[in-house]
């Protein structure tokens, strides 16, 4: 099939045309979560990026098989070999089984994705179902002498590669202080730079998830799960894998080190990776302890999908700045957005010139990197177009495949988190006040809009009349 699409290569860090290993299939994975806490939205922009991506490449016509894992075990809280397991310290949160946490939070992350328009992969497999696929890698590993056990654990020997740090130009000691591997020192390592396969019972003595193995009871560690779990799905040859930009490293490094040791050749071809969400403090993080979800999003009366056209808008490889004023702005261009369509009539004319001229529009802005703030232009070009109401919703429709915006489902519904009694007694006092105000009784007026302040409504005087919103 005809290739126009282009994508940045991390591997590479040049914009390189896409070619997929088979002419229209592309194999592609996705590192899932880590399903110890909720999903903040740092997190989620990175799922609605690789979203974007999995459906711009089917609607440019390839026929796309989606793998991601659900991390349940191994994940260790420095994303190197230190600190406590993040599952168990979740459990340990909120006094329950790791598996009753693991369940608890994959619900409420697909959950979150379904709010925000996210299609659930093709095959999404947790790490604990393959237990036997990373005992076998890693005794291969062993056979082929990239694996020693020391300590009765079993680690990767990165000093048998030629080149480790396949992403990077750092040296090892920059790249170690970014994952604070220099806080605890595991003696155990030939290299500061190895990593565990497997741990055993040496390690943590009390981690719950433990299984047989030939070097002892244990449990996996992270790195190898992605491994052994795309090639389960997607065999020994991959398009692309994609994560987000701290992912790199050591993640996606120690991935490809293990996997094409394991193989013998080269293992994935393309590398995406989604840049951070910042707040005004930095990037977002559950380390800190607050962090912001979808559901406090809802709570402060946002539609998931404003923050969606909020990634949307932004390339994904630019570092994102969250505030709450940007959302607001936002949401009015969402609502807006919604209304204008909602507007439009489905009857009439269809234009088919006028249709395959913006649908290239979109996808070549599409297919230039994951444009997505030029394709968004493209939706307000139509909108404003010459053509008639007809041909535009069968355009917004098309686009939608992609963007996921509900763009012709209707006008937005306000949830306002106001009771019916309550909207009914602000009404009325917005009554009484007009009627003060007739009266030119200011000072009953000032005293109605006081009186509603205390209850948390704001009333504001436009050119449209009173309206009202929560304080």
């Amino acid at each position: 099939m005809e290739n126009k699409m282009q994508i940045f290569n991390t591997l590479t860090r040049t914009v390189e045309p896409f070619v997929p290993n088979e002419d229209g299939k592309v194999s592609m994975y996705t590192c899932g979560p880590t399903v110890y806490h909720f999903a903040h939205i740092g997190n989620l922009r990175s799922y609605i990026m690789e979203d974007v991506l999995e459906k711009t490449l089917r609607y440019a016509g390839y026929d796309v098989k989606r793998v991601m894992n659900i991390t349940d075990v191994g994940h260790l809280s420095s994303d190197a070999d230190t600190g406590e397991d993040k599952m168990l310290k979740g459990a340990k949160r909120e006094h329950k089984t790791v598996m009753e946490i693991a369940e608890f939070y994959t619900k409420a992350f697909f959950s979150d994705c379904e709010k925000l328009n996210i299609k659930r992969p093709d095959v999404v497999e947790p790490a604990t179902n393959c237990i036997a696929e990373f005992i076998h890698m890693i005794e291969v590993l062993l056979e082929k002498d990239y694996a020693y056990v020391a300590g009765e654990n079993v680690y990767f020997d990165t000093s048998k590669l030629k080149d480790y740090y396949v992403f990077s130009s750092q040296n090892e000691k920059e790249l170690m202080v970014g994952v604070r591997d220099d806080v605890d020192e595991d003696t155990n390592k030939r290299n500061k730079s190895d990593f565990v396969l497997w741990f055993t019972k040496s390690k943590f003595d009390n981690q719950e998830l433990k299984w047989e193995s030939p070097w002892g009871v244990g449990y996996p560690g992270w790195h190898i799960e992605c491994s052994c779990i795309s090639m389960k799905h997607l065999g020994e040859y991959m398009d692309i894998h994609c994560g987000g930009v701290d992912n790199i490293f050591p993640h996606h490094t120690n991935e490809i080190a293990q996997s094409e040791a394991f193989t013998g050749h080269k293992w994935c071809n393309y590398w995406f990776h989604v840049h951070h969400l910042n707040d005004k403090s930095g990037k977002m993080s559950k380390s800190k302890g607050d962090f912001l979800t979808v559901s406090l999003l809802e709570e402060k009366g946002y539609h998931p999908l404003v923050y969606r056209m909020f990634c949307l808008q932004s390339h994904y490889r630019k570092p994102l700045e969250f505030s709450y004023e940007v959302m607001d702005n936002m949401e009015n261009s969402y609502v807006k957005l919604r209304k204008t369509a909602a507007k439009l009539d489905r009857g009439g004319t269809f234009e088919q010139e006028q249709f395959d001229e913006y649908k290239e529009k979109f996808l070549s802005a599409l297919e230039n990197d994951l444009n997505t703030s030029m394709a968004l232009t493209v939706v307000y070009e139509v909108l404003k177009a010459e053509m008639g109401d007809k041909t535009k919703l069968e355009l917004l429709d098309s686009f939608d495949e992609v963007l996921s915006l509900d763009l012709t489902a209707g006008e937005v519904a306000e949830d306002n988190g106001v009771d019916a009694e309550l909207e009914a007694y602000i009404l009325e006092k917005i009554e009484e006040r007009k009627a003060a105000k007739k009266e030119k009784d200011f000072a009953k007026a000032d005293a109605i809009r006081e009186e509603l302040l205390t209850k948390g409504i704001l009333l504001e005087d436009t050119r449209e009349g009173v309206k009202w919103k929560k304080a």
